[in-house]
């Protein structure tokens, strides 16, 4: 070997133990030979690593120019602009080498990152897959991995769950399942098959960054957050990790930090429109209204087309939309390239601004096209729903309850339920300005405990369904012993507890969905208050079929569903209220507007509260507010919202008829 091949290798082995030496080193090559495109290399990679990105890109710019098919020195130059805070001019790099070279396990992992760092989920999911399927030697998984890369998931799964029978502790196939999970939805079995894969390589990295971001999916943020921090530990200043800790703190109520972490990123990478975006939704929950405009309008000014930011908008509610502004949405809309998720977003925002023009059948035209393809993407299973709450009703009888008596006795929780755009929001902010309350947000730990019930049931029958709304959650929930049923109480406690930030002796779990959980709560938390937040059928129904939900409300993207779901929800309640006499408070929306006072003493009175003035000035309590009526609740109460249905009356024909009887009776319940 001459010494040139000596020297290039010498420097190339300094990068990563001194960069400061190795570019010294690749200065002396230059010296002797100039223009050598491996020590050119070599000098931009080091300066790079030293922090020196303007000097970085002087070295590898050119170099890429002279050698435009060299794959690591494009590689190189998307890392330093990916630093330096050109996420688009890192993934153009990036989209160049991979391809000239589409197996770059680096190459796939950058793009990963820097999508991540833009908050192009969808896309780093996707880089992800074929980094993970591109990383692997094996032969045997040679089929797995083409799969995945061809997203047929089904296909994908049946080869590595064939190949994990064999070879179980292959970390590789491990993530790459977990991969095929989460690409599904399947956010629990990705959580077990990632917690397997960092149990035999807990060094493993990036299976770390994809356990992160699967806890934090579902919610499990106190759980995410130390596994964030492990990762930025090594790794201070990447940005997938920051804005990963940034959402992760969100979700934990911490705002002021996620904030903070938003506002390092940008200061680091200003070019995100994604990151813009979620820094605004950071603002918005904050009362920083103002603020979160601006931050929406800088991610609309980098990515015209992104729709979600226009929703983001229009999702303030008492935001109106320019002329300039809702052309330029028309424009977008008509884009033949739009993305499904921009469309709707798009479709929904029109809705918005189009109903506050006046324009109602336009208005409704989009906001069905945003909900046709909502649901198209996510549909709902009305018969299925409609049976778990039959046999809920089945289950939960005066004998069972009679028969289970325990369960945790604090009496901390007060539990909002109904059905979403029924004024859940409007009673948390009353309750919050009490000084004895403190609000939280839509808690999702009953959810969470109702699908590892589910699961737990289910364990003993191949095949069956893990969801929260089956026959295996109620079989678990009726196995319960007084011993479980105290212990999962106190467990409830024990996890809110970090989303309470006062010593306010009660606090608000504000989920309405958990109105399928009254069962629950009766035999885990009996000292519990449980509310009940109902509206008008069309009223409710409406509100919620003009609202885009980013998840968890599939019944609301169809008109029929919407109905035979509030339906539903009527019967069970009813239900309740017949087994359980007086453990259910029901507001009803119209009453708590036309006489807020006599309202308000009736709800602190079911609590076991004194009465407090302030609880009438609920529009001056500047708490976050993390849901859609967040500004609405920061203005006194008005009757705005009451009849907005009548003007869209002439299409509500398929939701009239799926709500029957349940319509002509509010708001009493009819009999069968």
């Amino acid at each position: 070997m001459g010494s040139l091949e000596v020297a290039l290798g010498h420097a190339r082995h300094l990068l990563a133990k001194d960069p400061e030496l190795a570019a010294e080193q690749a200065n002396e090559i230059l010296a002797a030979v100039p223009s050598h495109p491996r020590a050119r290399l070599i000098l931009g990679a080091a300066h790079r690593l030293t922090g020196r990105l303007t000097a970085a890109l002087d070295v590898l710019e050119p170099l890429v120019r002279e050698q435009p098919g060299s794959v690591p020195a494009l590689l190189e130059l998307a890392s330093a602009h990916a630093q330096a805070g050109a996420p688009a001019a890192a993934i153009s790099a990036l989209q160049r080498a991979l391809a000239l070279n589409p197996r770059s396990v680096d190459g796939w992992r950058l793009l990963a990152d820097a999508c991540d760092a833009t908050g192009d989920a969808a896309g780093a999911d996707q880089a992800r897959a074929r980094q993970i399927a591109h990383s692997v030697a094996d032969p045997r998984l040679v089929g797995a991995a083409n799969a995945l890369i061809g997203n047929d998931l089904p296909l994908a799964e049946a080869y590595l769950r064939q190949h994990l029978e064999r070879h179980p502790k292959d970390v590789a196939a491990l993530r790459m399942l977990a991969e095929v999970a989460a690409r599904l939805r399947r956010y629990g079995d990705a959580q077990e098959l990632l917690e397997r894969c960092l149990d035999l390589a807990p060094g493993f990295d990036a299976a770390r960054h994809n356990y992160a971001i699967v806890l934090n999916r579902q919610f499990k943020s106190a759980a995410a957050l130390p596994h964030v921090q492990q990762l930025l530990a090594k790794d201070a200043h990447n940005p997938a990790y920051l804005n990963l800790q940034a959402s992760i703190l969100a979700h934990l109520g911490d705002y002021a930090e996620s904030i903070e972490v938003y506002e390092r990123v940008l200061a680091a990478f200003p070019q995100q429109p994604k990151i813009w975006m979620s820094y605004g939704h950071a603002l918005k929950t904050a009362n920083r209204t103002a603020d979160a405009v601006a931050a929406y309008r800088r991610a609309i000014a980098m990515q015209p087309t992104l729709g979600e930011a226009y929703w983001s908008l229009a999702n303030l509610k008492t935001f109106r939309f320019s002329a300039a502004e809702q052309t330029a949405m028309m424009q977008a809309c008509g884009s033949p390239d739009l993305v499904p998720e921009d469309r709707l977003h798009f479709d929904f925002a029109l809705g918005k601004a189009l109903e506050d023009a006046g324009d109602a059948a336009a208005a409704f035209a989009h906001y069905r096209a945003g909900n046709d393809l909502r649901r198209r993407l996510h549909p709902f299973d009305a018969l299925r729903h409609t049976d778990f709450v039959r046999r809920s009703m089945q289950t939960f009888t005066v004998e069972f309850f009679g028969e289970r008596a325990g369960g945790a006795v604090a009496a901390d929780p007060i539990f909002i339920v109904g059905l979403p755009r029924a004024g859940s929001t409007l009673l948390e902010q009353i309750l919050s300005c009490h000084s004895l309350v403190e609000g939280t947000m839509e808690l999702p730990d009953l959810p969470q405990f109702a699908l590892d019930l589910a699961g737990r049931g289910a364990s003993a029958a191949p095949g069956a369904q893990r969801g929260a709304e089956s026959v295996e959650f109620l079989a678990a929930v009726a196995a319960l012993s007084t011993e479980q049923r105290a212990a999962l109480g106190d467990r409830y406690l024990e996890q809110t507890r970090r989303q309470r930030k006062s010593a306010a002796p009660y606090f608000v779990d504000k989920m309405p969905n958990n109105f399928l959980y009254v069962g629950l709560i009766q035999l885990i938390l009996p000292n519990a208050k449980i509310i009940d937040a109902r509206r008008h059928p069309l009223g409710c129904c409406w509100s919620a079929f003009k609202q885009h939900f980013a998840r968890g409300q599939n019944f609301a993207y169809g008109l029929e569903d919407l109905g035979r779901y509030y339906r539903d929800y009527v019967e069970l309640m009813a239900h309740y209220d017949a087994v359980l006499p007086g453990r259910v408070h029901r507001v009803f929306y119209e009453s708590m507007v036309e006489d807020t006072e006599a309202e308000v003493r009736k709800l602190l009175a079911f609590c076991g509260l004194p009465f407090e003035p302030a609880c009438l000035e609920f529009h001056r309590n500047a708490r976050p507010v993390r849901t859609a009526s967040s500004e609405q609740v920061r203005r006194p109460i008005f009757r705005d919202g009451l009849d907005q249905w009548r003007r869209f009356e002439a299409w509500l024909g398929p939701l009239k008829a799926s709500l029957g009887t349940v319509l002509d009776a509010y708001p009493e319940v009819p009999t069968r």
